[in-house]
């Protein structure tokens, strides 16, 4: 059995240095934290570009260590949304290249998720047309919103629309949160404000319409679906005695497994409960690497939880990415 990490992120060398040298002639203010490490801040984002990210000999021994074959890397916050389009685009550019050749360098541990600059749809569009010939990509990532603006917008239709052609996943990640001022204390908008992101980005795909007009586009959701799993009864109720909130032409739950999840929830109970609503075979293990919250033994976790059969637990483990990233 292969175990891939669907869920990881890498900053390359080359777009650290891209974001240090552009950056602060758009409003970007960066700094270097106690241990020498790039800090970015720009309007409410902040992100630190910590070498472990960029350095893919120190991830392999990482792997190795815990029992991972494959990563699939991924951009993280800021993403590219705070750059006008052009910078935005050469930002993305300069990711999928050199997340491309990572894939090339080590076939047999790197997958990579493309990023591009959704706030201008048509660039969007052009470089996903690129991004697909360049070996080793086999899905995309976008921000939960758009500089604010929710997923379900028709303008951001044609990229699903070629995702959907090109048969790629297009995974979800929180960069910003609703709220986050309220819950700037406790660390809560990370334990809070993300999932809750999460769930407006998973509810806006099924009542907007998403789901429905691409019927064969998938959704990663990371954080076990942040809360959309967790409140799709309540949202199918609405949907059923409120029809006029939704263009949803099923009932809520059939959407679930239109996503995939991925198994970062820190709670066997949770995880369990997920595995049983949805299915097995929409479940990928993912551990948020390099993130110090992440599980110190993430394969046991898995191997652990009980009731389980042994393969259904090879789907979690390797088989789902397998299939959705086409390895």
């Amino acid at each position: 059995m292969t175990v891939i990490d669907a869920h990881t992120h890498f900053y390359p060398k080359e777009w650290v240095a891209l974001v240090e040298k552009e950056g602060p002639a758009h409003g970007v203010n960066l700094g270097r934290n106690e241990k020498g490490a790039l800090t970015f801040a720009y309007s409410g984002l902040s992100a630190t570009f910590s070498p472990v990210y960029s350095d893919l000999e120190h991830r392999i021994g990482y792997m190795d260590d815990v029992g991972v074959d494959k990563h699939v890397l991924s951009l993280m916050t800021p993403l590219v949304y705070w750059a006008p389009a052009s910078l935005a685009l050469t930002l993305c550019q300069v990711f999928n290249d050199a997340c491309s050749a990572a894939c090339q360098k080590y076939p047999q541990r790197f997958i990579g998720k493309a990023v591009i600059p959704m706030h201008d749809p048509k660039l969007s569009l052009e470089e996903l047309e690129r991004a697909s010939k360049l070996q080793g990509l086999a899905s995309v990532i976008i921000g939960t919103d758009i500089n604010g603006r929710n997923l379900d917008e028709r303008q951001f239709f044609p990229v699903y629309a070629k995702c959907e052609e090109l048969g790629w996943p297009i995974f979800v990640h929180p960069i910003n949160p609703l709220g986050a001022d309220r819950m700037s204390r406790h660390y809560m908008r990370n334990l809070l404000g993300n999932p809750i992101e999460i769930g407006v980005a998973g509810y806006s795909l099924i009542l907007g319409g998403v789901l429905d007009a691409f019927p064969k586009l998938e959704i990663m959701l990371p954080r076990a679906g942040g809360n959309v799993p967790w409140g799709i009864g309540r949202l199918q109720r609405t949907v059923e005695r409120w029809p006029q909130f939704a263009k949803a032409e099923r009932p809520a739950k059939d959407y679930l497994r239109q996503f995939y999840f991925d198994s970062i929830v820190e709670s066997d109970e949770i995880l369990l409960a997920l595995i049983r609503m949805v299915g097995a075979d929409r479940v990928m293990f993912g551990t948020d690497y390099a993130s110090a919250m992440r599980d110190e033994r993430p394969v046991e976790f898995i191997e652990n939880l009980e009731g389980l059969t042994a393969e259904e637990r090879a789907l979690i483990l390797g088989g789902n990415a397998a299939r959705a990233f086409r390895v």
